[in-house]
């Protein structure tokens, strides 16, 4: 008896072979994108292996917070909620000033999985929903080039998408932010908007309306597809392509999904006042005229046409210019945001607001960056883009659209990244897709004609048809193998650390874990008052409130600029200077990050410069100077050549405080900084406003309190 026998397989290969070949095709297909979203899934789980199940980065625990209280007190009680533990003594109106559709989501899937007796906790769904969302996101990928061009290309972006890093970046599990799911709800909102335009549908123009409302709720890179869509039907009028199909579908997704976005509180009536809109209604009402125009070209001649028409385009280009102009000045629809300029002009934000320009996914793209986060696809994009252009379509039309922005946004904002990714996929499966397909057929050609002659087959137009071939496909599995390779290393490497819990290798090998942020916190949790204000820079706010369960003063909202320049300016200050503002903002502990001791380059040291730029922006601000914490040869420096002003202002002091005591590296003076690779150059000082009461094991969290004042208000 055969081994095939004994084992089944060859009843089950059998079977398989008694299935239609449409049947087998499908079967295929199902088993590619099982594949591709369990992959998608699973390479997303490196941090969860290496160190647990854990919330990283900052906004991930707001996140999380507003979750957990979403699930315990239900639907109203959290759109009414009034955080007093925020922004203090502001307070924060949590309903009206988030997008609500991440924990709305995660709250539905907890009480889901309880219901049926799957117990489990709202931190575990928060952690696993990025990866969960990217295998869906694989689905709809799929579905979304399918419809642009063919079903191989769909499977191959499918697969593509799985594990792109560009993607990776912002939903491995932990991960715990907007775009988790907003990257699906984009895509599905663009494959409906193509099935929309393809049909003419108003059933799918309604659902295309649905994923819209679903996009906006989820975060506020809705505004990217409310100009993109717009900009493709302008596009398809310019052209010549618009038609009936198209006005049902754009005049059904415009109107119902503004409708529905105005239901969302922080959108509110955004839609029909704010400049980024505009475009949207512009084109709505292009819409209305061009098929207005098509209405009289059918009723009238041609010469009663025309005359007609130049005075109905004078008439309503005037009349809405006119009143475009006149809602402009009386503050009717507002002008467009500070990031919103900061797009097209990547200098606004560093030259005018410092606040936008301190967080580091607004910088540029640098290049690397594109082979870092997409590898091979920066080469197939040029060749998905011929094959699109060269099969012209209103579908492919949207893709190129789409795919020319994204490039333009992605180099302006590295965290933009995250926009390209996806259509990088979706080009780069059609390239790749297209590719395999020719010198697939041109071998399966060359080998059947091969075996109908006794001779070596050769075109005379095309002599080594069959080793062009040959070397095409070898060349493009190696290319794939890679992109496989690199993607794997770059999200075990890069995009697996929590930032919460920092991971090392040591000299022998071995991981050496810091975990000295949630040492602070629990730390601030047991031993301070409950009504306790801390102050920091505003990227650790979120964790204090989340993990610290204290009052802040600051955090990663940002949105209140005059409140974080005085947090600046007590940071960029001398003691005598800050302690006013400390007093004034009621301040009991201050906390500032420092990683000179292990050699942890994302402390406040490093990102001073942005609190003085901060602290200095506002008319209260006004005698801190970025200069003056240079050398006279404009070096940023901590050693002795430093600055006196930086030497001697709080952050200097309170992250170097007792350092000039400690031996960092053999060989190297005490108070050897291995950050900034230097000694540095005030050691000998004493706090006079300030008295230590924390430093967690590693120095990479200090944590000082505020002295009280005594009778005559000076600091006791």
């Amino acid at each position: 008896m055969s081994v095939s026998a004994l084992l089944g397989i060859g009843d089950g290969v059998g079977q398989v072979s008694k299935f239609s070949f449409a049947r087998q095709e499908t079967l295929l297909k199902l088993l590619i994108l099982s594949i591709a979203a369990v992959l998608a899934f699973s390479v997303r789980l490196f941090a969860v292996i290496r160190f647990e199940s854990v919330i990283h980065e900052f906004d991930p625990y707001f996140n999380y917070r507003t979750t957990k209280f979403l699930s315990e007190k239900g639907f109203y009680e959290f759109l009414d909620w009034f955080d007093d533990t925020a922004w203090y003594p502001l307070g924060r109106i949590i309903g009206g000033t988030i997008y609500p559709g991440l924990m709305v989501t995660s709250s539905i899937i907890y009480h889901v999985l309880n219901f049926f007796n799957l117990t489990t906790d709202v931190r575990e769904v928060c952690v696993f929903l990025a990866p969960v969302f990217s295998s869906f996101t694989v689905i709809v990928t799929y579905h979304f080039t399918k419809e642009v061009y063919s079903t191989g290309a769909g499977l191959v972006a499918a697969a593509m998408i799985s594990a792109v890093p560009g993607y990776i970046s912002r939903s491995v599990a932990g991960s715990y932010d907007n775009e988790g799911i907003a990257i699906f709800c984009m895509l599905l909102t663009y494959t409906l908007w193509i099935k929309s335009v393809k049909t003419g549908s108003i059933y799918w123009s309604v659902f295309c309306a649905l994923a819209y409302f679903y996009m906006v709720s989820s975060w506020g890179g809705y505004v990217f597809l409310i100009n993109l869509i717009p900009l493709h039907v302008l596009v398809l009028m310019i052209t010549g392509r618009f038609s009936h199909k198209i006005y049902v579908a754009y005049c059904t997704v415009y109107c119902l999904g503004t409708l529905l976005s105005m239901q969302i509180p922080f959108v509110g009536f955004q839609p029909v006042e704010t400049s980024e809109h505009m475009a949207a209604f512009g084109v709505f009402g292009l819409c209305q005229i061009y098929a207005f125009v098509e209405y009289l070209r059918s009723k009238l001649s041609s010469e009663q046409f025309f005359a007609l028409v130049k005075v109905f385009l004078f008439v309503t280009v005037g009349g809405a210019a006119t009143g475009a102009f006149i809602l402009q000045f009386m503050g009717k629809i507002a002008p467009w945001t500070g990031r919103f300029y900061s797009l097209l002009d990547p200098s606004y934000a560093k030259n005018n607001i410092p606040i936008i320009a301190s967080v580091s996914e607004h910088q540029p793209t640098a290049w690397s960056s594109f082979y870092f986060d997409l590898q091979m696809l920066v080469i197939m994009f040029p060749v998905g883009l011929y094959y699109c252009f060269s099969k012209l379509t209103e579908a492919n039309i949207f893709v190129i659209m789409y795919g020319i922005t994204s490039i333009y946004f992605a180099g302006v904002m590295v965290r933009l990244m995250l926009v390209l990714a996806p259509i990088m996929c979706v080009v780069g499966g059609i390239g790749v897709s297209s590719i395999l397909v020719i010198y697939t057929r041109n071998y399966v050609d060359c080998q059947k004609k091969e075996k109908k002659s006794t001779k070596k087959y050769a075109e005379s137009t095309y002599p080594i048809k069959y080793e062009v071939a040959c070397g095409v496909l070898i060349m493009m599995t190696v290319f794939l193998s890679m992109y496989a390779m690199h993607c794997v290393w770059v999200t075990s490497e890069a995009y697996s650390s929590p930032s919460i819990v920092l991971g090392a290798k040591g000299s022998d090998g071995n991981r050496i874990i810091f975990d000295d942020f949630r040492e602070a916190y629990r730390w601030l949790a047991k031993n301070t008052d409950e009504d306790s204000k801390v102050m920091s820079w505003w990227d650790y706010g979120y964790q204090i409130t989340a993990m610290g369960n204290r009052t802040i003063l600051v955090d990663n909202n940002t949105w209140n600029n005059t409140h974080i320049s005085r947090v600046g300016q007590a940071m960029s200050s001398t003691e005598e200077h800050a302690y006013g503002i400390m007093r004034e903002l009621d301040v009991d502990y201050v906390l500032v990050v420092f990683g000179g001791l292990v050699g942890y380059s994302s402390d406040d040291i490093n990102k001073f410069l942005w609190m003085v730029r901060i602290g200095g922006n506002t008319e209260l601000g006004s005698h801190i100077k970025e200069e003056h914490y240079y050398t006279p040869t404009g070096e940023f420096r901590v050693d002795k050549e430093g600055s006196p002003t930086l030497l001697n202002c709080m952050m200097y002091k309170m992250c170097y405080y007792k350092f000039g005591q400690v031996y960092t590296d053999g060989g190297k003076p005490a108070g050897y900084d291995r950050v900034r690779s230097v000694e540095i150059g005030n050691k000998d000082f004493e706090l006079s406003v300030l008295e230590e009461a924390y430093t967690t094991e590693h120095w990479i969290v200090r944590i000082y309190k505020v002295k009280k004042p005594d009778n005559r208000g000076n600091p006791l």
